[in-house]
């Protein structure tokens, strides 16, 4: 539900969606207008049925557990790298980046290098013993969401309140990049005489 919509309009959505279907069995049974209904008003409704198809595949062929293996689960219905990623680290605890904007950009600032200069797959897996050096690897994932989105922002990040500073090349370099606000587009009144 939270692709590409907040997480505050998503809240009550959600609660209904998981009061209606508290399960994944009960949510394969429904059918599909009942999922859209309460899908009403988020958009993107390809979500919705790939949801309830997955979760059909799910109960049909994988006794309704999610599979252990990332190409198991990209053959999900609108799964693809980051949302199988993203499963893998918060239902399976497994040692896994769900690479999104937020986890590139917070990479590219620490290391100080231009994104289409890392291939983010191999950073990950050659760094996997640095990155990973925890048992709580779902935590480290859903951390890794939410510093990107709420720390290290796009726009006017909170350097100085970082915990990551002391390691951190952008912050620690005197020419950081500059990140300019985008300039907002003045509406002009336009008048018109008939």
């Amino acid at each position: 539900m939270l692709q590409q919509t907040q997480v505050k309009t998503v809240i009550p959505y959600f609660k209904k969606f998981t009061a209606k279907f508290a399960t994944l069995k009960l949510l394969s049974k429904c059918k599909e207008k009942e999922i859209l209904k309460l899908w009403e008003g988020l958009g993107y409704y390809r979500r919705a049925r790939n949801l309830l198809a997955s979760s059909k595949i799910l109960i049909q062929e994988y006794n309704s557990k999610l599979p252990y293996e990332i190409k198991e689960i990209k053959k999900l219905p609108g799964v693809g790298d980051y949302t199988a990623n993203a499963l893998l680290g918060f239902v399976h605890d497994q040692t896994t980046i769900d690479i999104d904007g937020n986890v590139k950009r917070i990479f590219c600032r620490i290391l100080k290098k231009d994104e289409k200069k890392i291939n983010f797959k191999d950073f990950v897996s050659v760094n996997k013993k640095n990155l990973f050096n925890t048992n709580r690897n779902s935590d480290l994932v859903e951390a890794l969401m939410e510093f990107g989105a709420l720390v290290c922002k796009p726009r006017e990040p909170a350097c100085n309140k970082c915990s990551l500073k002391k390691n951190c090349k952008y912050f620690n370099s005197p020419k950081q990049i500059n990140y300019k606000k985008k300039k907002k587009n003045k509406k002009k009144k336009l008048k018109f005489f008939f």
